[in-house]
């Protein structure tokens, strides 16, 4: 196909950019028409005017004319009709106007995080093509139908670490616009890959709401969730134990610094800081206990509150001490999923307020496809990881 040649005589004769779009729209017409007449003949078993027709209960039954949106620009094409009405036409398939790349561009301009209005924009000036934000929103739409499929997808058995968080996005709802929160749950697979499990979206959080999602990854295949880490989310113990009651709870480190600082003045912090650091960075659980001691004997009487939210927690934030140094350095913190929830936030800057719920949930699936592709390796050291995951829940890893 890339040998074909356009004449020389025909090619002299173009003079503007219009004249290219009507011989490209000409061709794409006459191709596409040729195309059908085939489809026609296969379709009834002989070819026109041929005599096995008449010998046949369905024939031709003249053209019905369709506006088609290409790269080209908008064509109209004759789609050949049969008596039956039976002939479904697969160049042109019935109840589409649009052709397949113009699609795929609007898709991904929409992964990209640009608006309605910009993909409208961009569409016209690139393809010629006026389509209103109300066709752009229908035909993002159908990603819709492959996050349903990936949402309700089988899933492993066993889950060595799983993350959890959630992103807040500001939503149009019954005519006000709310924060709710897109809450991701990333598991560590027993082949040491990072894989989004689902996401769920609610304004509150609640030992319900988690109950619902752990009971939905168990419904998926789940059997068991070794240790789960995340930013002490108000109910997420409770709903973790209701479904996976083996499973330990690792809290944040970065995020309790955050939280304990917030009851520290300014001139303060940086000392404060580095007393806390002795804490989670000590040997063993005992070291740890010693310096939030001396964290409270320095600092206790002034900052009552920060001491106080490290001793409620004090369970789930030292959970990570039961483990190796290489253990250590994957649970201790929620990296993994801030840095996706980062990646998101760069994916739909642009998009301030979101008018539904699944606005939300398109652009975030469409995002994560691309930072699954980065998500191809193991994570660093696995084979470590790995042996000492095996050693220390013998019973419950399948590798």
């Amino acid at each position: 196909m890339k040998d074909i040649k356009i004449p020389d005589e025909l090619i002299r004769k173009l003079k503007t950019q219009s004249d290219v779009e009507d011989l490209v729209g000409g061709i794409y017409k006459q191709l596409v028409e040729k195309m059908l007449d085939s489809e026609m003949d296969e379709h009834l078993g002989y070819q026109k005017n041929d005599r096995l027709g008449k010998q046949t209960s369905n024939h031709r039954n003249g053209k019905s004319t369709k506006q088609l949106k290409t790269d080209a620009g908008q064509v109209e094409i004759n789609i050949p009709r049969d008596r039956q009405s039976s002939f479904e036409p697969v160049v042109v398939p019935k109840h589409e106007r649009m052709s397949q790349k113009i699609e795929d561009a609007i898709i991904s301009f929409y992964a990209k995080g640009m608006t309605l209005s910009d993909i409208e924009e961009q569409i016209a000036e690139i393809y010629g093509v006026k389509l209103s934000q109300a066709s752009i929103s229908n035909i993002t739409d159908k990603v819709l139908d492959h996050l349903k499929e990936w949402q309700t997808r089988p899933l492993d058995p066993v889950y060595f670490v799983v993350w959890v968080d959630g992103i807040v996005f500001k939503v149009r709802h019954k005519g006000r616009v709310v924060n709710k929160t897109v809450y991701v749950v990333i598991g560590l697979s027993n082949t040491g890959h990072k894989e989004i499990l689902g996401l769920w979206i609610d304004e509150n959080e609640s030992a319900s709401f988690w109950m619902s999602v752990f009971a939905d990854l168990q419904t998926r295949g789940v059997e068991d969730l070794l240790i789960v880490c995340s930013d002490n989310l108000t109910g997420l113990t409770q709903g973790i134990q209701s479904i996976f009651p083996e499973a330990q709870n690792q809290v944040c480190i970065v995020h309790q610094i955050r939280n304990a600082s917030r009851y520290v003045v300014y001139k303060d912090k940086k000392a404060f800081t580095a007393d806390m650091k002795r804490i989670y960075q000590a040997v063993n659980i005992e070291q740890a206990e010693e310096a939030l001691e001396e964290l409270d004997a320095k600092w206790g009487e002034k900052y009552p509150h920060a001491i106080q939210s490290w001793r409620r927690n004090w369970t789930e934030l030292t959970t990570f001490f039961d483990y190796p140094m290489a253990i250590r350095k994957i649970i201790y913190t929620t990296n993994v999923i801030e840095s996706f929830n980062s990646m998101i936030r760069r994916q739909t800057a642009k998009k301030t307020i979101f008018p539904t719920d699944d606005a939300v949930f398109k652009s975030i699936f469409l995002a994560l496809i691309k930072i699954n592709k980065k998500w191809e390796k193991t994570i660093w050291n696995w084979g470590i990881i790995a042996n000492q995951f095996l050693i220390k829940f013998e019973n419950r890893c399948r590798i």
